[in-house]
């Protein structure tokens, strides 16, 4: 599947495009079940809310779950990402984001390279985030929430805030890049300034739709107060040129993947045969 030429422009534009009905009701099927599963077995690549019982997300299943090893190659995923990269590309992270109902918490306004960059040392913002809806994202249920166009802003300095005791003491020094109390976060002020000039736009959608947006691109949601789930499978691709530099404390393989192994796309039938 190849992006059409408004595609593209809204991407370049917008930082982001959704892209409706990408997966049928079979495909969908065989993905929620792996993905309750998946949310249900405790590991350390889990992370729960600060009520230390709602599970906030779930990381690096693709290398062990069978139908997300087939989600990752599909290449209704895999074309579009190297038609923006112009390049080959390998999968550099993978998650499973649960905004539960009545427990979800938020995520506040931030851009997500910065993190790879500080934390991964990747040099450059040459990757994109597809994510799947598994649920639908609907207006209510804290769906994604993007400044449209922010992306052309570049990498937006913030200060490092100090990580938080409380529910996560004890828990690994990368925690702090997946909670509600995020390491880097834009300030108030600079979210004032950057919605005078550029739009708040939802990320809304049925189940099987498919989101693609920018490692720049400054994104949030609220907290779920609604008793419908918000789930999406986000996969990002990185072009297998933009490899990281070492750095002092590497994160988890299953945070930032080290193996620059180009994806092969598989079948359109990938997740049904």
């Amino acid at each position: 599947m190849k992006l059409t030429k408004t595609q593209l422009n809204a991407y370049n534009q917008d930082g982001f495009v959704i892209i409706p009905n990408v997966l049928s009701d079979a495909e969908l099927g065989r993905i929620r079940a792996d993905t309750r599963v998946a949310l249900a077995e405790e590991s350390p690549r889990r992370v729960l809310e600060r009520d230390g019982q709602t599970v906030r997300g779930v990381h690096g299943q693709h290398k062990t779950f069978e139908s997300f090893a087939r989600l990752v190659r599909h290449p209704r995923l895999v074309e579009p990402c190297r038609q923006l990269l112009a390049d080959e590309v390998f999968v550099y992270q993978f998650k499973i984001n649960l905004k539960a109902a009545f427990a979800g918490e938020l995520w506040p306004w931030h851009q997500d390279f910065i993190f790879w960059r500080e934390e991964d040392g990747l040099p450059e913002p040459r990757l994109v985030n597809v994510a799947v809806m598994v649920d639908d994202n609907t207006e209510s249920n804290g769906p994604l929430m993007f400044l449209a166009g922010s992306h052309r802003e570049g990498v937006i300095d913030v200060r490092p805030s100090a990580r938080q005791g409380g529910a996560y003491e004890g828990e690994p020094v990368w925690i702090h890049n997946l909670t509600a109390d995020l390491k880097y976060v834009l300030s108030r002020e600079q979210v004032r300034y950057l919605a005078a000039r550029y739009p708040v736009r939802t990320a809304v959608g049925s189940a099987g739709s498919v989101l693609l947006f920018h490692p720049n691109l400054v994104h949030g949601s609220s907290n779920n107060i609604t008793p419908i789930d918000r789930c999406l499978i986000l996969v990002t691709y990185n072009s297998v040129l933009n490899r990281a530099h070492p750095v002092a404390t590497p994160r988890p393989e299953f945070l930032a993947s080290r193996d620059y192994t180009p994806v092969i796309a598989g079948p359109e039938s990938i997740l049904t045969e």
